[in-house]
């Protein structure tokens, strides 16, 4: 039976609270039995929790299994350690970036290889039957970089507050996004295109097959990305293929259109990107792309990302969604208040003699519209406008994105992340930038940082008020995923939001309160952009 302060987790009573289920097994006795065979865990960081690492989900892709959906994993007799993380998959390095490849460049990351189709999960309790939220994470990296194993997304603390985490590994860059009409023809579906989404299916399949085992609820799944992930995970609400294999969906600095208003890419546009690109290797036909070390694939193919493959995603999911026939499933969606301060030193500098003459090449016929939200009256107004049009465009999708699942009287949640991380001396300070919000959603404020946020573990961790905050926006992804409603005992009000103009919206900072709109000139704008396109179709 469980203990009482077991139920006060699972029931949204005690959000910060750690999970004390009455099975948290030691390493040693924490054997499951998984529908492909039986797995040994090992202790994670947090106190009571149980990691099972590097577990298959798909057999290797590779060979002839190169760019098709997962296949099935191989059963295995006796129990398999699952004590380290499996292989990341083929990505760049990025030793001279700063941050760099937190998948690949840390001194404990593991190896790269095409075969990486691994999944890791946190667990507090074995207990079949304590049928805990399970969260599912996705992560971004532009569809070019990420892992599973990435210290920053480990679920050690979210875990010990009382829910299951699984991480995976998804196919990166040519060799999980790539378009080719051999391909195509060659699917059973007439698609090609998506793998890293093939992935995920194959993920949540696993989920629902073995998560019980583990303690969660295959009936209670949460999705939940950033960045390329946030538009993974939007697309899976968009489309048909992941109706009822979760219940929420979360997206953090992305939607379906990635990051600002714009159609998705057709299969045809990008399978004769790959025809071209593949002629100039040599590599006329599939056989031959197959045969090309899987690195030298990575290379020289081109990275097309998520596209309208004609079956996980069967067309723009814009459509989709503006005809109301997504997946019914409840959202929390937001975006961080400098998203676009990472390009601020990308191309010339900009006048606002150039901001003002390049208005109808930005905005077209709505070149008036958009000078009177963003007026770029003088030089430094004008480098401010073109950083924060970015910020806010992510900002009003993200807004259509969630008041789209309130048409279909789900629940639709909407944070605007405001908090600057603190930065030691000296390192560039891109503000509230994309993926800061990351330390305080894991509350995993001591990991090293993803890319562009160059702010300080160690400061984070000493402060009180980022502790704090750590504290609040975990406790509200843990109460969205366990009810589908973010709000618990100890945390400010976070209301539904109703209009993409009004809101409300939390504004999640030291004193998070709901927020204003982005003003009725922005929205005016937004709005015959969105129209625009639509009317394009």
């Amino acid at each position: 039976m469980l203990r009482n302060a077991t139920f006060l987790a699972v029931l949204g009573l005690g959000a910060a609270a750690t999970f004390t289920g009455a099975s948290a097994a030691p390493a040693a006795t924490a054997l499951v039995q998984t529908a492909e065979g039986a797995l040994r865990g090992a202790s994670s960081t947090s106190t009571g929790v149980i990691v099972f690492k590097g577990i298959p989900f798909g057999a290797p892709p590779v060979g002839k299994l190169r760019w098709r959906p997962p296949q099935a994993v191989r059963r295995w007799t006796g129990v398999r350690r699952a004590d380290h993380f499996g292989n990341a998959c083929i990505q760049p390095h990025q030793a001279g970036r700063s941050p760099n490849n937190r998948a690949v460049d840390m001194p404990d990351s593991p190896g790269m290889s095409e075969d990486c189709l691994y999944l890791n999960v946190w667990t507090p309790t074995l207990f079949g039957k304590a049928a805990l939220p399970v969260m599912v994470w996705i992560y971004g990296g532009a569809y070019t970089e990420g892992a599973g194993s990435s210290t920053y997304n480990q679920g050690d603390t979210l875990a010990a507050k009382g829910v299951v985490v699984v991480t995976f590994n998804y196919r990166l860059g040519a060799l999980g996004f790539l378009a080719h009409p051999e391909l195509t023809a060659e699917s059973a579906h007439g698609a090609s295109g998506n793998y890293a989404l093939a992935d995920t299916l194959a993920t949540l399949q696993w989920v629902r097959r073995n998560i019980v085992h583990f303690g969660g609820d295959p009936g209670n799944v949460t999705i939940f990305g950033e960045s390329a992930g946030a538009a993974m995970s939007s697309a899976l609400v968009g489309s048909p293929l992941a109706a009822d294999l979760f219940k929420r969906s979360i997206s953090e600095s992305g939607t379906w259109m990635g990051l600002n208003l714009a159609p998705m890419r057709t299969r045809d546009s990008a399978e004769k990107e790959t025809v071209k690109a593949a002629s100039a290797l040599g590599a006329a036909t599939l056989a031959a792309l197959r045969a090309l070390p899987a690195q030298q694939a990575a290379d020289r193919l081109p990275k097309q990302g998520m596209i309208i493959d004609g079956w996980i995603i069967p067309e723009d999911l814009t459509n989709i969604f503006a005809a109301h026939r997504q997946n019914a499933v409840d959202v929390l969606v937001g975006s961080n208040r400098d998203e676009g301060s990472f390009a601020s030193g990308f191309g010339p500098p900009m006048t606002a003699e150039r901001w003002r003459s390049s208005a109808s090449q930005r905005w077209g016929t709505l070149a008036g519209l958009g000078l009177q939200a963003y007026p770029g009256t003088d030089d430094a107004a004008a480098a401010f406008d073109n950083t924060r049009m970015f910020a806010d465009n992510l900002e009003w999708i993200s807004r259509l994105y969630a008041v789209s699942q309130r048409k279909l009287g789900k629940h639709a949640y909407v944070y605007h992340f405001v908090h600057a991380p603190p930065r030691a001396a000296g390192a560039r300070d891109l503000g509230v930038c994309h993926t800061c919000e990351l330390p305080y959603v894991f509350d995993n404020l001591s990991a090293p940082r993803l890319y562009p946020d160059d702010s300080s573990p160690e400061l984070a961790a000493a402060s009180a008020p980022d502790r704090e905050l750590a504290r609040i926006a975990s406790g509200y992804w843990i109460n969205f995923a366990r009810t589908g409603n973010p709000n618990g005992p100890g945390l400010p009000q976070w209301p539904m939001i109703e209009t993409i103009a009004e809101g409300p919206v939390l504004q999640l900072g030291d004193a998070p309160i709901a927020g204003e709109s982005l003003g009725s000139d922005k929205s005016r704008l937004y709005e015959a952009l969105y129209e625009r396109q639509i009317g394009a179709r």
